[in-house]
């Protein structure tokens, strides 16, 4: 169950307490632990990392979800803390651990995990400090191409009570992903990679066919694709400054392409769901 008398405290402390702080300030406060559903209400509640910026909102919020490896709390540690300090509530979520998953790079997505990323949303939906008209998906890896299929027109998008008005993919598989995008979305994955090739999210952004699947140029909203030179699988992960494989894969951290994708998220999160401020 949620311990919603820690929540509020939390959300105390950020809106009342450290009125005299500015966001990055509050973002360096802890972030509160939270399920979003009862066990009595589902049989696997969803859990993650909550993020509250200084202020009053309500704000813009941002759902980050991880990759098939798991380690949602370095995800908030790296992004969650990052945003919440640019003005955003984040939601950082544990696809894995209340499912006993302790990784899903071998197996495809689980099927389980598909509806997540609204099952986040409709949680934020429900807090006073989220504005429910202004909340974008950004995943990564496997949690990216959930946050594209998310946001593609079909079944999963179309029965959605809430709706997501932007979508971030870091370095996803897009193949699989038809391209007809009901919101702006924003691809960014490193030339290098050889596990999610950049190549295959070029096809999709321009609507070639790819994979047996017909897609049709201008179809849907725009999808805007930057490819980072010199850049491999998982650009913006600082422990792979020495590179690692996984699999087969090459996984290498690169600051220049991390510090361009921060700049890259920035904007568009402003142009699309707004933010405090201008990002210079």
């Amino acid at each position: 169950m949620t311990n919603f008398a820690g929540l509020a405290a939390f959300v105390t402390a950020l809106l009342i307490g450290s009125a005299g702080l500015d966001c990055a300030a509050a973002a360096e406060q802890p972030p509160a632990f939270v399920e979003f559903e009862s066990p009595l209400a589902s049989a696997q509640p969803l859990q993650g990392y909550l993020r509250l910026p200084d202020g009053r909102g309500p704000f813009p919020a941002v759902v980050l979800l991880h990759g098939c490896a798991g380690y949602f709390r370095q995800l908030d540690e790296r992004w969650g803390k990052r945003l919440a300090a640019l003005g955003y509530v984040t939601l950082t979520v544990d696809r894995f651990g209340p499912r006993g998953i302790t990784s899903a790079c071998t197996g495809g997505i689980p099927p389980a995990t598909v509806h997540d990323a609204y099952r986040a949303l409709h949680f934020l939906t429900q807090q006073s400090a989220v504005d429910p008209a202004r909340v974008a998906v950004v995943g990564f890896s496997q949690g990216a191409w959930l946050a594209l299929f998310s946001v593609e027109r079909g079944a999963l998008e179309r029965n959605a009570t809430d709706k997501f008005r932007a979508a971030v993919a870091f370095y996803p598989p897009c193949l699989g992903i038809q391209g007809n995008m009901t919101v702006p979305t924003l691809i960014l994955v490193g030339e290098l990679d050889d596990w999610t090739p950049a190549s295959e999210c070029r096809n999709l952004a321009d609507g070639r066919d790819d994979w047996g699947i017909s897609r049709t140029k201008g179809k849907g909203v725009r999808i805007e694709l930057i490819v980072y030179p010199g850049a491999y699988h998982d650009f913006d992960v600082p422990n792979y400054s020495m590179p690692a494989r996984l699999l087969g894969h090459r996984l290498e951290f690169n600051e220049a392409a991390r510090d361009q994708s921060i700049d890259a998220l920035t904007k568009f999160l402003y142009a699309t769901i707004g933010g405090q401020e201008r990002p210079q």
